[in-house]
């Protein structure tokens, strides 16, 4: 479906880092293809859910920055799951997990709220851009996939996958696995624990570690105690999975998100198991945290019970009106009863 055939999304204002993203590009590592996709899985997911969608459906992944919507060609129905960000409709604030029918001409605006890092616009059917490699995620740095292969911005057009979505009253996500706590971290060690002292990883698990300010969908740089190596620091390159913790010559762990290399050449002291990378994904620059190292029996169970969380599905509560504005009092016809 081309951009003005059915329904759509009109990027208003958008900060830096909107993409698309699905699932992830899988399957093409070998050939040094990255596999990019959300940097909080978790939160696409629910965003996907609360609509129908598959978990891996292709959605919106808003950054501090922000971004601002309206749509065009009916209305088009949606969910905003993620951080804790500040969203307005029409200049009415609304609660950060939200879900609701955005109606032709009707501004929904993202910014940056109280916590986390990223949030997730989702629309039933998806967001429908070109299929690359089975894939719509955006890599930016190879220009691959998502919208022309770089950052949305101000009118950009995207077409969704479903057709007008009926009419839905704003309603709150009740989704209290959103409100998850960053401070501690689980963490698999290795594959190259051995490459350290025991100092060293003592000091890994003790920290804190704080969130450096160069961090990017590429990585996540922590600053904290220097961890000293055992047997030189480099490595013949291998393979790197989303959540590996390089630690390069001066001892400063480097943690590898979504949009990380195919390979690198500095030793892995650790691997954040899946279920916590969104939780570190969420940690701003500037906030504390610690590892805690676990079994591969928990990291699999922790990733179980999420997939059951997301099995259960979501329930929304509409919102109720506190504040009555002098416009809304004028609409409503007090004469013929009784107003509590």
């Amino acid at each position: 479906m081309s951009a003005g055939k059915g329904t759509s999304l009109r990027i208003l204002s958008a900060g830096p880092g909107v993409t698309v993203q699905d699932g992830g590009r899988h399957g093409y590592l070998r050939y040094g293809v990255t596999v990019a996709g959300p940097m909080d899985p978790f939160s696409h997911a629910i965003a996907n859910g609360v609509l129908g969608n598959a978990a891996e459906c292709a959605a919106l992944e808003v950054s501090l920055g922000g971004v601002e919507v309206t749509t065009e060609g009916g209305r088009v129905t949606l969910a905003v799951a993620g951080g804790d960000f500040e969203i307005t409709l029409d200049g009415r604030p609304m609660p950060s997990a939200l879900h609701l029918a955005l109606e032709p001409g009707a501004k929904l605006r993202i910014r940056a709220g109280q916590s986390g890092a990223w949030c997730y616009l989702a629309v039933a059917g998806g967001i429908d851009v070109p299929d690359v490699l089975g894939s719509r995620a955006t890599h930016t740095r190879s220009h691959l996939g998502g919208h022309e292969g770089r950052v949305l911005r101000a009118g950009d057009v995207l077409s969704t996958g479903g057709p007008a979505g009926e009419e839905t009253p704003p309603a709150r996500i009740l989704a209290p696995e959103l409100l998850r706590s960053s401070e501690v971290i689980r963490a698999l060690p290795g594959p190259q624990a051995d490459y350290f002292t025991e100092a060293a990883i003592a000091d890994f698990l003790t920290g804190p570690w704080t969130i450096g300010p160069r961090g990017d969908r590429m990585a996540c740089f922590l600053e904290g105690p220097v961890l000293k190596h055992s047997e030189g620091f480099n490595i013949v390159s291998d393979g790197i999975t989303m959540g590996a913790i390089q630690v390069p010559g001066e001892g400063q762990p480097i943690v590898l998100m979504a949009d990380r290399q195919p390979t690198g050449g500095y030793p892995k002291i650790a691997t954040v198991i899946g279920a916590d990378l969104g939780l570190l994904a969420q940690a701003r620059p500037g906030a504390k945290i610690r590892f805690r190292s676990v079994t591969h029996v928990e990291a699999v169970e922790a990733r179980r019970r999420q997939a059951e969380v997301l099995a259960r599905g979501f329930v929304t509560e509409p919102l109720v009106r506190t504040k009555f504005t002098s416009e809304f009092l004028l609409g409503i016809n007090l004469i013929d009863g009784v107003f509590g």
